[in-house]
């Protein structure tokens, strides 16, 4: 009997799910003996013809990592998703735009004037990338540029999504186990804990039912008790409000959850739910006192929506006025 053909495709990401991939050691062997990887270009000798001549539906699975900020990805996750019988969204990129998803507080153009033109590490140009360009040889074409980057089901139809940044190998195998015994959740879950990171951290018994933040702390301010609950601490962790199943690796290594596994069910803005928990822990109802707090805070984007911009109430409007999904 055939076994189960799956693809991998990496999009704009950092290459950090592939090698979550890599991490899962010895148990990479029970997934090569179980499934037929018939693409995955990062570690294997395979083309988009390849895919182009599979049937539809030929592939029980595309795992997708990384937002879309191109038209060549773009192109390729249409494919996948017409090749695939399930499509998951592997890691926070594609879950909800990840870190590369905070560019789309910038347009096309103010990337390109600053990464050409203006960057200390360059000479100034008015020399930019084009999209198609006559030689000698030929003509030479590179991907489009989109003006914003995107979740990949704000693209295509996600079946399932594998959250973190990266997954962790414990995530992805209980993922695998599901989909190859036929035990998938309804379409749409997402494959990881329903419960917040707090109920899985070591710390847990040391957080007070309610922290009090009369300070806030940066990370690099304070040696953190390493026992001691980080919120308890002065220190924004955003465990209470993030979905589980990462074993709260970052806090075993005396770090703050930053909210890569995303939020809870029924939860339909990550950023906006993190903001307002921690704000509810301002101990001062006295204005001055909560703007000092509130500046302590030097990047409130890149806190609360470092994963999760492109997925936000925000960047959906702004987009829906403009017409500016692309």
């Amino acid at each position: 009997m055939p076994k189960p053909k799956v693809g991998l495709y990496w999009c704009a990401s950092c290459g950090g799910c592939e090698e979550a991939v890599v991490d899962l050691a010895e148990k990479i062997l029970d997934v090569v003996a179980a499934v037929d990887i018939v693409f995955w270009p990062v570690a294997l000798d395979f083309k988009k013809e390849d895919v182009e001549a599979m049937a539809d539906g030929e592939m029980v699975a595309a795992f997708i990592n990384g937002a879309v900020r191109l038209s060549e990805q773009e192109e390729m996750v249409n494919l996948l998703r017409r090749k695939a019988q399930y499509v998951i969204a592997f890691g926070s990129c594609a879950h909800l735009g990840g870190i590369p998803g905070l560019a789309s507080l910038f347009d096309r153009e103010s990337i390109f004037q600053y990464v050409y033109g203006q960057a200390p590490t360059v000479a100034p140009t008015d020399v930019r990338p084009q999209t198609q360009v006559t030689v000698p040889e030929g003509e030479l074409k590179l991907p489009e540029f989109w003006d914003k980057v995107r979740a990949l089901d704000q693209v295509i139809d996600v079946d399932y999504y594998l959250p973190g940044c990266p997954p962790t190998p414990k995530v992805i195998a209980n993922a695998l186990t599901a989909l190859l015994e036929g035990k998938l959740p309804a379409k749409g879950a997402v494959l990881a804990s329903s419960r917040a990171l707090c109920y899985e951290c070591e710390r847990n018994a040391t957080k007070p039912e309610k922290p009090s933040l009369t300070d806030i702390k940066r990370v690099w301010e304070v040696i953190a008790d390493p026992d001691t609950c980080l919120l308890a601490q002065g220190i924004i962790c955003l465990g209470p409000v993030t979905r589980g199943g990462c074993d709260a690796q970052c806090v075993k290594g005396n770090m703050p959850c930053t909210g890569c596994f995303g939020p809870l069910d029924r939860v339909h803005d990550f950023g906006a739910k993190g903001l307002s928990a921690i704000a509810s822990l301002f101990a001062s109802n006295d204005e001055a006192e909560l703007e000092k707090l509130a500046d302590k805070i030097p990047d409130v984007t890149g806190t609360f929506y470092r994963y999760s911009l492109p997925a936000s109430f925000l960047f959906k409007s702004r987009a829906a006025l403009k017409g500016d999904g692309q």
